[in-house]
């Protein structure tokens, strides 16, 4: 299987800062990868070089089989590009922006209606609003028509649903869907992990820096620890105990509870009549499902 997007040894530098330090992965064609990272990690940083928008330091990367420097005009018309923040032209119409967009690759809306026809079925409700009068979720979906306007060898999402409500989420991931059966390759950075559990595969990175590449399934294996919740009702004198526990290898808020690494030899009941010694006498402790976020923190904690 060819690679729609080949990323080998990119570095890029700010002054002291390294905001990507010899970031290599691939992206087979007509798949879904989500990148996985905090803010701050690299995740712009690298979608501006994949587009074409920065130069790296070191290292080379491809897309649709064109070299990022040397090809960077020919990239241009394979990629469908939407960044974090909303930029479409707020002040022109649903349909003057999909119009202004297919004029600049030389098509027109209706070439390309097939791969847009969901997302024109929603936005064919007000056509004539302007673009910065709509939802955050109706934004987001007209971006990703204005991104596929050309039909794109290669989709880059930056962070497309930050900020967008649940259903309006739900509803561009099925987009997504269908447009990888459609045989788009698809790159997004997310930061909501039940996203990530949508792609095929996922690459994590922290401080400029790829820490794992796999399937998510693959990834959750790997994580090798055994995962506890603990709540109680004072949570941050808990967080404090926990740490003081030498079986604890690790504990980090989770959602409205506390999750825990333990070594092998961890005893729940031991630790309630402990923690119980240290005054803490309400505390539940269950076995709970490690996911990637178990995983990341783990690896940006070890810093491997």
């Amino acid at each position: 299987m060819n690679n729609a997007i080949d990323i080998r040894g990119i570095t890029k530098k700010y002054g002291s800062l390294t905001a990507l330090d010899n970031v290599t992965f691939s992206v087979p064609e007509g798949m879904m990868l989500g990148l996985i990272g905090p803010d701050g990690a690299g995740k712009t940083t690298l979608y501006r070089i994949l587009t074409t928008l920065l130069s790296p330091d070191a290292g080379t990367a491809t897309v649709a089989g064109l070299d990022t420097v040397k090809d960077y005009k020919g990239i241009r018309a394979e990629i469908g590009y939407m960044p974090e923040r909303f930029s479409l032209y707020q002040d022109l119409t649903v349909n003057e922006n999909l119009h202004f967009f297919a004029s600049l690759f030389g098509v027109k809306v209706e070439d390309n209606y097939d791969l847009i026809a969901p997302i024109f079925h929603q936005l064919s409700k007000f056509p004539n609003r302007r673009a910065g009068a709509l939802s955050g979720g109706m934004k987001q979906k007209l971006a990703l028509g204005c991104a596929l306007i050309h039909r794109p060898k290669v989709l880059l999402l930056d962070e497309p649903t930050t900020g967008v409500d649940a259903v309006s989420r739900s509803e561009f991931w099925d987009m997504l869907a269908t447009l990888k059966e459609k045989g788009i390759t698809i790159l997004v950075s997310t930061s909501y992990m039940d996203e990530a559990q949508r792609c095929e595969r996922i690459a994590l990175i922290d401080k400029g820096r790829i820490l794992d590449v796999n399937t998510p399934e693959k990834l959750v294996e790997g994580l090798g620890e055994h995962i506890y919740n603990v709540s109680a009702e004072k949570m941050y004198p808990l967080l404090e105990a926990l740490r003081s526990l030498p079986e604890v290898k690790n504990c980090y808020t989770f959602g409205a509870t506390l999750h825990i690494a333990t070594e092998s030899g961890f005893h729940p009941a031991d630790a309630i009549r402990r923690l119980s010694d240290m005054g803490l006498t309400d505390v539940k402790i269950y076995p709970a499902n490690g996911d990637i976020e178990d995983l990341f923190i783990k690896l940006a904690g070890n810093g491997e």
